[in-house]
């Protein structure tokens, strides 16, 4: 065999070999797209219940711009993209600077019909960090105070503190608002690199927050710990975005924006839209700084995966009996209670679990019971109809109702 026949069939092999290994990302993008379809279709069929004391609102908690480092996106982008995915807020959580005051200079208004509210990242000198809620001048200090004199500070000040990176986590039982059980950014960052390119290449560009969706696993740790720590004294649970618009590669850039080539895989046009917070507000009040920090804190709201279906509907409510308010809302305190019930806009697979256990399961739009003791209730829905991997990653992840 000549030379040139001998490279020639290499280059035939190595052809064949690259055709090959397409074949499953081609099918894969079929399969998207059947399931894009099916989303589709049963969110024409849902069946929102409006909740006759609280209108909801949904929106992001843990977005970065520019302004503090570590992103490359800045405020039109976060703007055009919070208005261009229909978000009610956005919590922003600008990275703390010791030259000046990061969370006065990031977003703090109405623009177009999307309320930001200005927050910081910070660290403690315990090695803890937190989303600060409102943000502060303070910010960058913060660094040098220990975990339980930070606290001590910031609900004196009236700010919601929450925990992020829980796995990094160590004061446990220190007086925090709530916990970052699940982290978009940080999913993404642990992607198989093989595969997520394979997406990148064929179904990512005609189905960008699906394609990425199923990338996404139930983070099983962080509700073990939220659970072991709910069961003692009453918290919240969040999915932040922790939105940087800044994961990807480019050739040929310069500072000002201008590449050859760049690709980015969580603009924030992207992930705004794969899961978001829903936050209960009562009927009489309106959507603003003070009403939306106060319902957090009160912890009334759920976690939706909405890139696999519109969770907003979602309700978990508990009837109570004689001298106590007939209604209770996930994120309440209760002596005792007689009845949960679930409603959801689409028939799935509800968990009801108690003190981080397993108390019911069903496959239903309405869910009701009539057992209950002292614990902490919470429920995780999942679209089994989707098939994997949502019949393992929750849909719906409510905050508990306490009964205590």
């Amino acid at each position: 065999m000549t030379r040139k026949k001998f490279v020639k069939k290499i280059v035939l092999i190595l052809l064949a070999i690259l055709v090959a290994i397409q074949v499953p990302f081609i099918y894969r993008r079929y399969k998207i797209g059947q399931l894009a379809k099916k989303i589709a279709e049963t969110n024409s069929t849902r069946v929102v219940r409006e909740h006759p004391q609280y209108k909801e609102y949904k929106g992001i908690i843990h977005a970065h711009t520019s302004l503090g480092g570590h992103s490359t996106g800045g405020f039109d982008e976060l703007i055009a993209a919070a208005n261009a995915n229909d978000l009610d807020f956005v919590l922003m959580t600008e990275h703390w600077s010791d030259a000046y005051d990061t969370s006065a200079l990031t977003l703090n208004s109405v623009y177009g019909k999307t309320l930001f509210v200005g927050g910081n990242e910070i660290d403690t000198a315990d090695g803890d960090r937190f989303l600060m809620i409102p943000g502060s001048a303070d910010a960058a200090g913060l660094r040098n105070m220990p975990t339980t004199a930070v606290l001590e500070k910031l609900h004196s000040e009236q700010r919601l503190a929450l925990i992020t990176y829980p796995e990094k986590f160590r004061s446990w039982n220190s007086d925090f608002d709530g916990d970052e059980v699940f982290s978009l950014h940080t999913e993404f960052k642990q992607m198989n690199p093989f595969t997520a390119l394979g997406d990148l290449i064929w179904s990512y560009p005609a189905y960008p927050q699906l394609t990425l969706a199923t990338h996404l696993r139930r983070p099983d740790a962080n509700l073990q710990k939220f659970d072991e720590i709910a069961a003692r004294r009453p918290i919240s649970l969040f999915a932040g975005t922790d939105a940087h618009s800044n994961i990807g590669f480019h050739l040929f850039g310069d500072d000002a924006g201008n590449k050859l080539i760049n690709v980015k895989i969580d603009p924030y046009a992207k992930s705004f839209g794969i899961t978001r917070v829903h936050v209960l507000i009562e009927n009489d009040r309106p959507l603003d700084r003070n009403n939306l920090i106060d319902a957090i804190r009160a912890r009334r709201f759920f976690v939706g995966l909405d890139a696999i279906g519109d969770t907003s509907g979602f309700s978990l409510t508990a009837i109570g009996s004689g001298f106590i308010s007939p209604e209770f809302s996930a994120g309440d305190s209760a002596a005792w209670l007689s009845q949960i019930k679930v409603s959801l806009p689409l028939a799935a697979r509800t968990i009801i679990f108690r003190n981080g256990a397993k108390f019911l399961e069903t496959s239903a739009a309405e869910v009701a019971t009539n057992q209950l003791d002292y614990g902490t209730y919470r429920v995780e829905v999942y679209r089994d109809d989707l098939g994997p991997p949502f019949d393992k990653m929750p849909w719906i992840i409510s905050n508990p109702i306490y009964v205590r």
